[in-house]
């Protein structure tokens, strides 16, 4: 099918346009959209759609996310499931919920809140300049690159801010009494005695000697599970900026000229090193208080003028400064702009020359008198230090125009010439790597590799690609990279003959019976045990708790604290799957160490945020049981359509 529609552009362009316009006519655009709805939908609160782009793209970013963390022990069968589909859809509605009842009541989030936040984040932290403000070229490149603007920015921190504030406002409200922390914490560290006894299956192995007929009929059994997987030997092609930085080559004109058009970017600003001495009066102070002050500023100005030596003595004296009176009133080396007195103080300050003292400055702090006690120019970085990061720089710039201008091209490009990569690796200096791929993503691969990415995996395996030969599409994997393959041999999914895996099945049959076998054994012992209350077969006697297990199975600790501490000694068996079967003994209580202050304080911390957390969920949960949420099929198979 998709052979025709290659061979035959022109006609499927037309007949389009023939099926299309008449319908525009007749139903209007709106009409012609609403047929598409529930297709592109997965569900709406409160009539605010959320599309199956914005669901999928959640989900990759999840993915990603798990892949990055995980490394080589990322499974994708693990974290993409029905179950975590639904939960992230779940997750999405309830975003919306909290979105429509946080316009609802009005609330956002302050210029100043956003300024701090910006601050915070350590990526924006770094694009400081020496003199402490930002360098606002590169904040703008590095959001154009993610496709947004500073402004579009501030205004996703603020919505992000304002969503945050009624779980805060209900977490911050959460409260433990001091009794149940101190309860819950000796029932925590509330010690039991136990002695164990342990099948293990290793030990029955040896004497199983499995039939050939119990072989084959486990093999016909469980055939699936010794399937090798299919297998796709590719040719494929990486565009991104970090591929295309190969064949861009900035000139020395290049980097000369960029360095000559940036070179505030190259300069750090003058400095001075001053002292003050301050003497308070805030703007809101009576007209007195400040006439008050003005003239004890003064008469301290009138020492320094006789004793210019002085100045540090009377500033530790008589500054109302904490920060800076204990030093002498020195303040440091500081740039415009780096010091809160604002325009006033800083138009003082530099306009001092070294031992300069100015004369009283008013500020919203007060009255100032500075003295100036060292004096850095301004220098700015001789071109050839800096040629190799302008280089570098330039480099990446360049990868990453050309990218965004090309990648549509490249889309284009490996779908047109479907038989072969080379005219997209001729045409954007690509290199045709190799590479054997199977459904799913392989764990020896670094984690952010394009080769596991699930949707291009989904595409070399796609009928188009293994039968057909012809190029996949070029699959965005996100991270400004797209990638495009091509099939060279395919290998199906099969499954080996009996006889090529016998000796496989002959040792999952001996697990399965010898774990079979150490399960009665146990159970058969339970009984036993439970009639003559003995210790005979059992290990030393061990304390355990459900802070410290002491190697002891979560599922047999488990076991061991629902046993009633009332009718002791008390056996209990747990069947511990491949690792056989285990009988323990509990034979007493034993109370935990006394709870001191601190760390019935901490406990106290810990249920109040356990808590919270849950009143907050609490809260989202109300909140959408009495929204309107549509749901468009499922995330899965797109099926029903259901309201509640």
């Amino acid at each position: 099918m998709l052979d025709f529609f290659r061979n035959h552009q022109r006609l499927m362009m037309f007949m389009l346009i023939l099926v299309i316009l008449p319908g525009l006519g007749f139903v209007g655009i709106q009409g012609f959209r609403g047929f598409f709805d529930e297709t592109a939908n997965v569900a709406s609160v409160n009539g605010h759609k959320i599309t199956r782009a914005e669901y999928d793209d959640a989900m990759r970013q999840q993915l990603d996310r798990a892949r990055q963390m995980l490394g080589t022990q990322f499974d994708m069968k693990t974290f993409d499931t029905p179950e975590r589909r639904r939960q992230m859809l779940d997750g999405m509605i309830e975003q919306r919920v909290l979105a429509d009842e946080t316009q609802r009541l009005h609330l956002t989030a302050s210029d100043e809140a956003v300024r701090r936040t910006l601050m915070a984040d350590p990526v924006i932290s770094s694009l400081k300049n020496p003199d402490g403000s930002i360098d606002l070229d590169r904040y703008k490149q590095l959001l154009a690159m993610q496709g947004m603007t500073p402004d579009q920015y501030d205004e996703r921190v603020r919505y992000s801010l304002s969503m945050q504030q009624l779980p805060a406002a209900i977490q911050g409200s959460a409260f433990t009494p001091k009794t149940l922390a101190q309860h819950l914490t000796e029932l925590a560290e509330q010690q039991r005695e136990v002695q164990g006894i342990a099948f293990h299956p290793r030990d029955y192995a040896a004497k199983i000697q499995p039939t050939d007929a119990q072989l084959q009929a486990y093999y016909d059994a469980h055939r699936n599970d010794f399937a090798t997987p299919a297998t796709a030997t590719i040719q494929y092609l990486v565009m991104s900026p970090a591929t295309l930085a190969a064949s861009v080559a900035p000139s020395d004109a290049d980097l000369k000229k960029f360095y000559e058009e940036n070179i505030a970017h190259f300069r750090t600003e003058g400095q001075v090193r001053a002292s003050h001495i301050l003497i308070v009066a805030p703007k809101d102070a009576s007209a007195a208080d400040k006439a008050k002050a003005k003239q004890k500023a003064e008469e301290l100005l009138a020492q320094i003028k006789a004793h210019p030596d002085q100045f540090a003595q009377i500033a530790q004296q008589n500054s109302q400064d904490p920060g800076s009176a204990p030093k002498g009133g020195d303040l440091g080396y500081f740039g415009r702009g780096m010091i809160a007195g604002g325009q006033a103080f800083d138009d003082a300050v530099f306009g001092l020359k070294k031992d300069e003292v100015s004369g009283i400055v008013q500020t919203d702090f007060g009255f100032h008198i500075m003295k100036v006690t060292d004096v850095k120019p301004p220098v700015t970085t001789p071109f050839e230090q800096v040629k190799d990061q302008i280089a570098r720089d330039l480099k990446t710039q360049l990868a990453t125009k050309a990218f965004t201008e090309g990648s549509e091209g490249f889309t284009s490009l490996v779908y047109e010439k479907a038989k072969s990569l080379q005219p997209a690796a001729d045409k954007f200096k690509l290199q045709i790597q190799t590479a054997t791929v199977t459904p799913q993503p392989d764990p020896k691969l670094p984690a952010d590799s394009p080769l596991n990415n699930p949707k291009f995996l989904a595409a070399v395996f796609a009928n188009d690609s293994v039968t057909a030969r012809n190029n996949t599409q070029a699959i965005d994997v996100g991270n400004n990279t797209l990638i495009a393959a091509r099939v060279t041999d395919f290998k199906a999914a099969a499954v080996p003959a009996f006889d090529a895996v016998k000796d496989a099945v002959r040792q999952r049959v001996i697990a399965a019976q010898a774990s079979e076998a150490a399960r009665k054994d146990g159970v058969a012992k339970l009984a036993e045990f439970e009639k003559s209350k003995t210790t005979a077969g059992f290990s030393s006697p061990l304390k355990v708790s459900r802070n410290d297990a002491q190697g002891v199975p979560p599922e047999a600790l488990s076991a061991i604290y629902k046993v009633d501490a009332k009718k002791l000694p008390a056996y209990v068996g747990v069947d511990l799957g491949d690792d056989g079967y285990a009988i323990y003994r509990v034979n007493q209580v034993v109370a935990g160490a006394p709870v001191d202050e601190h760390r019935l304080a901490a406990a106290q911390q810990q249920i109040a945020q356990v808590d919270a957390q849950s009143q907050a969920e609490a809260y989202v949960k109300a909140l959408r049981e009495r929204s309107k949420v549509k749901f468009y099929g499922s995330v899965d198979t797109a099926a029903q359509t259901a309201d509640q």
